[in-house]
């Protein structure tokens, strides 16, 4: 793990959101990071300028000061520049939901994240990238349609999908959800590195996929649909993992996408770095 020194010059991206839900905070980690850091902040005022600012960052360590939406923005537009393996991100969660980031292990408060930011070490981590240059960084789960059929109205509220208003668009739709064996079931073939783990004929109540397992594998669980007893989820661990089914949804981090018929992810080992406390 690499390790920070004060001198290192900052590049503190103030999110928006942030500086709506919790103005305090936010005026705590500039205080923290200006004092311990040569820091430039810039408050950006929507997607487009938030991704200027990151692209002209230079030889400055970039530092997110927001929710996991505005981490997963940072990450997704470094990946489609693809400036991501030879940044080392930083974060000071400011708002909601932090899930992610909690995760990911960053302090949840500001004073102990700033001093992350200046003292803290790099983890790498490894990332699930699908095949439309979407990110995702800590858990994807493609939950029972009937459950995701109410979530688009809140999640089209959350500032995290400003970027991508396309998805918001697809998501509040008026599109009738296909015809499903019972509600809270799909039928979806589910393949791990190529193998069929679940077909079309065994409907299922869930799938994850969770990125950082052995060897830079992916984790996979599917839980078939439960008839009188608990079934029994079945298991598998790969590099690329592909969906296919009448359209689904998804649940990435903080957010929903799709709808869409197939769907392929595949692990990139080690592809991003994020500072984190060091030990002790």
């Amino acid at each position: 793990m690499a390790t920070f020194a004060t001198s290192d010059q900052l590049l503190v991206i103030i999110d928006p959101a942030a500086r709506e839900t919790d103005g305090e905070s936010v005026r705590i980690a500039k205080d923290v990071l200006s004092a311990g850091a040569a820091a430039k902040v810039c408050m950006p005022d929507g997607p487009e300028e938030f991704a200027r600012v990151l692209a002209r960052r230079g030889s400055r360590r970039p530092v997110v000061v927001g929710d996991d939406g505005a981490l997963v923005r940072a990450v997704t537009l470094l990946y489609r520049r693809r400036e991501l393996a030879g940044c080392v991100l930083s974060m000071v969660p400011v708002g909601g939901p932090l899930g992610v980031a909690h995760a990911l292990g960053v302090p949840m408060g500001a004073v102990a994240a700033a001093r992350a930011v200046l003292d803290g070490v790099e983890r790498r981590m490894d990332l699930l990238v699908d095949d439309s240059d979407g990110v995702v960084l800590g858990a994807l789960r493609i939950p029972p349609l009937t459950a995701v059929a109410a979530a688009p109205e809140a999640v089209a509220a959350r500032g995290w999908l400003r970027p991508y208003q396309h998805l918001v668009r697809s998501l509040s739709a008026t599109r009738p959800l296909p015809a499903v064996p019972r509600p809270g079931a799909a039928r979806l073939r589910v393949e791990v590195d190529g193998e069929t783990v679940v077909d079309l004929d065994q409907p299922v109540e869930g799938i994850s996929v969770t990125p950082g397992g052995p060897d830079g594998l992916a984790e996979v669980e599917v839980r078939p649909l439960s008839v009188g007893a608990e079934a029994t989820p079945l298991r598998a661990a790969g590099r690329t993992v592909t969906v296919t089914g009448a359209d689904f949804r998804y649940r990435a981090d903080a957010g929903v996408a799709g709808p869409v018929r197939r769907r392929t992810w595949r692990v990139v080992e080690g592809a991003w770095g994020l500072t984190v406390p060091g030990a002790g």
